[in-house]
């Protein structure tokens, strides 16, 4: 590839060097944030040498390159335009400007909850194993490997508030370390184990206030409002502490302050929040059955294109950590959703013989088997659109299946294929049928409609 001639091509369909307000990359895509969006010729940039796909999302102009080739065109693209190099996180913070509310909401939620994702991720595998110990007695429950493999995977679980705690102090511009004191303070070994509440609890009297003695393990939502409360206190107490005092007094009065606060009125109130939620879904999902999962199912690849999916992720770990749940009955409804745009796209290189939209199909397929969908929805599927609405009749049969059939994982962040790893032992083959469901009726449609490319 002529990877400068590549650059040249792209920059006046984006509008020219005037519109290009920042650039970055990540393993995969060009992420550009524009003056104006609408300057950008994106049916024109999809023909360019090299483009595997583009689309909008979050504020950003993304255009797929695949890994290895995006890195060159990158160099060669901040050269031609003549502008100073970015990081992503630069580019997204300029990007985030141009976002509505609903989406920056979405965008923190993000931010706080995908840095946690392979804690909870290596916290599922373990628990998996754990179950397939106890299912099939490999070992007895006092058997010291049992305890360990327990330990291991309950950690991350039990610590949650802290590292949610952490990261959500860096979202919201609070020092990440009085974060996580904060989710310690809301774990303390004082209050009863939030698994253990069924065993009875204590009540402490404040000034005549009975409050429970409760700990905050596995919850999300207490300890988030926490963190927002301390971040905005914190900021505030570092305006009227006079600096020579600032290391001393302000770490003080925020941890005592907020303390007080998160354990008196946010952490119940936090808790509350949360359990209503997960009632809701768990209401949702016993009582509509399969026609939740069908919705969901359906719906979710057109969430997907918003980004806003990213934030499903607070929900999924307030399931896991609720006790009277403890399992995640939402990603493999969204497992079924990315396998479907799989099997959708790779019809599509069955179908057309356009060779440039076959080089992309095939790998942008085997992506969304693995999960990763972005290539197959904006790179293929969507272009055609047909493609992608198969993907939602396959993703919202998928759906019902895996919901009628009462299919659970015990993690967050793996879907498709490798999600097998966190499915729980019972709910493997369902969730193998669900895929294979979803896969062919996706497949099925995408291949039986009619569409041609633009050469064709």
């Amino acid at each position: 590839m002529d990877f400068e001639q590549i650059a040249r091509s792209l920059l006046p369909l984006l509008g020219g060097k005037e519109n290009i307000a920042s650039a970055a990359h990540c393993a995969t895509r060009l992420r550009l944030v524009l003056v104006d969006d609408a300057k950008a010729d994106t049916a024109a940039i999809g023909n360019v040498e090299g483009v595997k796909g583009c689309f909008r999302n979050a504020g950003q102009l993304q255009i797929i390159f695949g890994t290895g080739v995006v890195n060159k065109v990158y160099a060669a693209f901040i050269a031609v335009a003549g502008i100073s190099e970015s990081s992503k996180s630069e580019a997204a913070s300029v990007a985030a400007r141009k976002l509505n509310p609903f989406q920056r909401i979405a965008r923190l939620l993000s931010n706080i909850f995908v840095p946690i994702i392979p804690a909870i991720v290596a916290s599922g595998l373990l628990m998996g194993l754990l179950g397939m110990v106890k299912t099939y007695g490999w070992v007895s429950p006092d058997n010291a490997l049992y305890i360990m493999l327990d330990m291991c995977s309950s950690a991350a679980f039990i610590i949650l508030p802290i590292l949610i705690g952490f990261t959500a102090a860096r979202e919201f511009g609070g020092n990440p370390y009085l974060g996580a004191t904060l989710g310690g303070i809301l774990t303390h070994p004082a209050l009863t184990n939030a698994w253990g509440v069924a065993a009875g609890f204590h009540t402490m009297n404040f000034f005549g206030i009975e409050v429970a003695m409760i700990g905050y393990q596995g919850t999300v939502f207490p300890v988030l409002l926490a963190v927002w409360f301390m971040s905005l206190l914190e900021k505030q107490l570092r305006r009227v502490i006079p600096d020579a005092l600032d290391l001393i007094l302000t770490p003080f009065f925020t941890v005592i302050i907020s303390g007080f606060v998160a354990l008196l009125v946010i952490g119940p109130a936090g808790r509350a929040l949360g359990d209503g939620i997960s009632l809701v879904l768990s209401t949702l999902i016993t009582h509509a059955g399969w026609l939740a999962g069908l919705l969901f199912g359906g719906l979710y690849s057109v969430i997907v294109i918003t980004g806003v999916h990213h934030s499903f992720h607070a929900i999924e770990a307030g399931l896991l950590g609720n006790p009277s749940i403890g399992v995640n009955f939402l990603l493999p409804i969204w497992a079924m959703a990315n396998v479907a745009q799989g099997g959708a796209c790779l019809a599509v290189w069955f179908k057309i013989k356009d060779p440039k939209v076959k080089a992309i199909t095939l790998p942008s397929g085997f992506s969304a088997l693995l999960g990763i969908t972005e290539a197959a929805i904006f790179g293929v599927n969507l272009r055609f659109v047909k493609p992608f609405i198969s993907g939602l009749i396959g993703g919202a049969a998928g759906g019902a299946w895996v919901v009628s059939t009462h299919v659970g994982m015990t993690a967050v962040g793996l879907t498709g294929i490798p999600g097998m790893a966190i499915v729980k032992a019972s709910s493997l083959l369902n969730y193998t049928l669900g895929m294979a469901i979803a896969f062919c009726i996706a497949f099925a449609v995408s291949y039986l409609w009619k569409y041609k490319t633009d050469a064709e």
